[in-house]
């Protein structure tokens, strides 16, 4: 099997298997001060038992002013003995059966909801410009975005510098931590995506204006986190291919990955979708497209939700080491995904909050045929209360956001330890 075969990222980084643990977020580390707990550690240890070929942690926030979500992991420059003692203690349960974890490092710019951070009620979150977040056309719709989030602050040269220290401090308490690597978030709206996309970027300084100078936040951090760390540091980073899903940004997208290809990343990994578009949320097995029997000629065709963009990305970059994330359930769509050369790696979300052990039991279990080793999983619904409410106020993020609070949950029980409840179809 593919899968189960060795990879070397460039960095000299040695991955047993193709399997990714994906981020996603564990919303355990409450205020005030955020650190990984023993909660975490529990949930982790369940993932470093599974045989996965390299997990990525949930959002690590760097700035303490700005986080995604109030129960976010922080990192901080100033970090205590006691806190990096925390994160040693979190590194060495991840990867205390070898396998190699890579902590996923974010600013959410003006994603970060009120209560999310210590900021002042009146303190503006912050952006590349001043565009707000548009969740749809209704006006609940727009009273909910004004309310959550705000109209945000374009970012001034000394916002940007900081936040690129932000990113840097993060990587530098990571890799004295133990882990093996960093993940830039720069897809799902955002930061690092906002700066990126033209569609939020609009400067006409050196951090906006053309597709490289959107990229330049994103090629200093990789290069300072380089200098901070070591060559043989894990640096990879996340992207969307939503701002790509036309022609007439694809050109724009490959600019600017070939730019950071260029500055040294070890993997890129794909996925999609933001608050305003969460295709990251969708569920691939709600309304299955074709029945049972013809499962295997359907995974073959496709069944990653991002492959396509992959295939595009390797076909610019050959050497690239790409992860991509979204839709995987079955052995037999993954080995053919990386058969069609569109990715090098798999990376599974869901599937790993219900069964942590998934690489061990299920996919690399030689014993299991192909056909028997998949993980589909009952899609998770709305609550007739907040459907209504979703029909009354069509904010598109309502649905992706309860089934990321319920796979979130999974992994919560994991930290009381408990089983996550066996959602398969």
């Amino acid at each position: 099997m593919l899968v189960s075969q060795e990879i070397v990222l460039p960095c000299g980084l040695r991955l047993p298997n193709r399997l990714v643990k994906a981020a996603m977020a564990e919303s355990m580390a409450p205020a005030p001060t955020h650190e990984p707990n023993g909660k975490m550690l529990l949930a982790y240890k369940e993932w470093a038992e599974g045989g996965w070929g390299m997990l990525l942690t949930g959002n690590v926030q760097v700035s303490e002013k700005y986080l995604g979500g109030p129960m976010d992991v922080l990192s901080s420059s100033s970090s205590s003995s006691d806190v990096q003692k925390l994160w040693k203690e979190w590194a060495s349960a991840c990867q205390e059966n070898g396998t190699p974890t890579v902590v996923q490092l974010n600013h959410p710019g003006r994603q970060s909801p009120l209560g999310a951070g210590k900021r002042g009620f009146f303190t503006k979150n912050l952006a590349p410009s001043a565009v707000k977040l548009n969740f749809g056309s209704s006006l609940l719709a727009g009273v909910v975005s004004s309310l959550i989030f705000g109209a945000p602050k374009a970012m001034t040269e000394d916002d940007i510098s900081l936040a690129i220290d932000q990113f840097v401090a993060g990587a530098r308490q990571s890799f004295e931590a133990g882990f093996k690597g960093v993940e830039l978030h720069g897809a799902h709206g955002y930061l690092l995506a906002q700066f990126l996309s033209p569609k939020t970027n609009l400067r006409t300084d050196d951090f906006g204006g053309t597709p490289a100078k959107r990229a330049e936040i994103v090629l200093r951090i990789i290069r300072r986190v380089r200098q901070a760390t070591s060559k043989d540091f894990c640096i990879g980073i996340k992207l969307n291919s939503v701002d790509a899903s036309s022609n007439n940004s694809m050109a724009d997208t490959i600019q600017q990955i070939g730019l950071i290809v260029e500055a040294g990343i070890d993997f890129l990994e794909i996925s999609g979708g933001s608050y305003e578009d969460p295709k990251m949320a969708a569920q691939p097995d709600a309304n299955p497209s074709t029945p049972t029997k013809e499962v295997k000629q359907s995974t073959v065709q496709r069944e990653a939700f991002f492959l396509s963009f992959a295939q595009t990305i390797r076909a610019n970059f050959p050497k690239v080491v790409l992860i991509v994330s979204g839709g995987f359930r079955t052995r037999l769509g993954m080995e053919a995904a990386l058969e069609s050369g569109g990715c090098d790696l798999i990376g599974l979300a869901r599937p790993a909050a219900v069964l942590p052990r998934l690489p061990k039991e299920i996919i690399l279990n030689e014993n299991i045929k192909d056909e028997d080793a998949s993980v589909r999983l009952k899609p998770v619904f709305l609550p007739k209360v907040y459907s209504y409410l979703n029909w009354l106020m069509p904010v598109k993020i309502m649905g992706g956001g309860y089934t990321s609070v319920y796979y979130a949950g999974q992994i919560q029980r994991m930290g009381d330890g408990l089983k996550p409840v066996d959602a398969r179809l």
